[in-house]
């Protein structure tokens, strides 16, 4: 049985970050511990995590653009969630 190493596969598609506008932002002041977990384990692309220290991380840099943060918790810990503009956001390659 063949299996599929996903970091690598993530690793052919481009991402063009649009660093002046972030396409998903978090509301800071209310993360919810148990919110924030969903997204831990749905986000296909690892773009949320707990530090070490017990910090929540979120990096938008990564993101597939999916979705499936704002499905989860788009009326609790998300303040803004829209696809990024114009040539910015991923570039999917197949290979």
């Amino acid at each position: 049985m063949n299996t599929v190493d996903v970091d690598e596969k993530l690793n052919i598609d481009k991402f063009n970050v649009d660093e002046d506008n972030a396409h998903i932002v978090l509301k800071q002041d209310e993360i919810d511990s148990h919110e924030f977990q969903k997204l831990i384990v749905a986000c296909p692309a690892n773009c949320y995590r707990v530090t070490e220290n017990g910090e929540f991380h979120f990096d938008y840099a990564g993101c597939l653009e999916c979705g499936t943060c704002r499905v989860l918790c788009g009326k609790t810990i998300l303040k803004k969630w829209e696809f990024p503009q114009g040539t910015m956001g991923v570039e999917y390659r197949y290979g």
